[in-house]
């Protein structure tokens, strides 16, 4: 449920994903549905009260629970059940189909950030809700974080993800192709500080780089295939999380999830060889093994219970290339790096 200024959203739409009309059908239904492995793109996750709450991509965001990480039960309500008027008024062709939601708990609430925007351009904005519980949430329209327009920024306001440094200060970190990934410094109601503005901190390929083959799923985006960028703290380090090609094609995606390293939130990150993520460097943590999964990625990493845990999507090999949820525990080399 959401509050604050808004309009209903219509139903029917044009899905991004393989998988998510069967996903916005089980919403629709009167019966809510147990699976093993869960249908969803972009997965994020939240743990309270003895609840692990997912989300993801979909109508109104997708809503998962579980007790267990093992058997997840889809929720008929999405997050959203109303879109906010700003959002359609900034992002022209969006209806109500919500991208990649971040999720954590600051300050006594539960702060979740989400794009608007329309497939392979960069019209778009991220937005921000908040909550007070997870168990029976009225989720309070916080406004938009950022908007990107098209002609004018290089960069595309989708793939949120707010990270806390060792000073308590937020930071926003998003991006997909175009010019990179890239981040900003917060204030206290996490939305952009004053004066501040955004800075690159990883690119697919170095700024002189031109790959030969073309981008298969825009025309507007270019090449430099970066997205959905997650940064995670562990052991005096920042883990920079990001997706390197394509998604969205089913059994034909090439997704896979590099990481890189800093001392510093703001970088620079590089990888084992110590090559610069601003330079297209990298280390390849995950990626399609042909058998179980075409590719994977879109990934988020959280600690409980002691236990570091690692959560993407993979296109199903024996599915028919539909997003399904991939959870499996963070190993660190004895140089510190992670091992999924």
């Amino acid at each position: 449920m959401l509050q604050k200024d808004h309009i209903a959203f219509p139903f029917p739409l044009k899905g991004r994903f393989v998988g998510i009309l069967m996903m916005a059908l089980l919403v629709g239904c009167n019966s809510v549905k147990a699976q093993m492995t869960p249908l969803i793109h972009d997965p994020v996750m939240a743990y309270e009260n003895g609840v692990y709450h997912l989300y993801g991509t979909g109508v109104g965001i997708q809503h998962f629970t579980s007790t267990n990480r093992e058997t997840w039960t889809l929720l008929r309500e999405p997050v959203m059940t109303v879109i906010p008027k700003w959002a359609h008024d900034s992002v022209p062709g969006f209806k109500s189909h919500v991208w990649a939601p971040d999720i954590l708990r600051w300050h006594g609430r539960w702060w979740m950030t989400y794009s608007c925007s329309t497939f392979g351009k960069n019209g778009s904005a991220i937005g921000l809700l908040s909550t007070r519980s997870l168990s029976s949430p009225t989720w309070n329209d916080e406004g938009c974080i950022v908007c990107s327009r098209e002609k004018r920024d290089k960069w595309n306001a989708i793939d949120p993800n707010i990270i806390i440094d060792e000073e308590d200060n937020p930071w926003l970190v998003w991006g997909s192709f175009w010019d990179g990934i890239q981040l900003i410094r917060l204030d206290s109601t996490l939305h952009v500080a004053t004066g501040e503005r955004p800075t690159i901190i990883a690119r697919r390929y170095a700024p002189n780089f031109k790959p030969a083959e073309p981008n298969p799923t825009s025309k507007y985006a270019g090449t430099n295939a970066i997205e959905a960028p997650f940064i995670f703290r562990h052991d005096g380090y920042y883990y920079l999380f990001v997706s390197w090609d394509y998604c969205c094609r089913g059994a034909k995606s090439t997704y896979r999830v590099a990481v890189g390293r800093s001392k510093s939130v703001a970088g620079p990150y590089v990888d084992d060889n110590g090559k610069k993520m601003l330079q297209g460097g990298g280390r390849i943590v995950i990626e399609g093994d042909k058998r179980e999964y075409e590719a994977a990625g879109h990934c988020a990493a959280y600690t409980y219970n002691g236990e570091d845990i690692f959560i993407c999507h993979g296109y199903s090999a024996t599915q028919n290339g539909a997003a399904q949820l991939i959870l499996r525990r963070i190993q660190w080399d004895e140089n510190g790096w992670p091992v999924i």
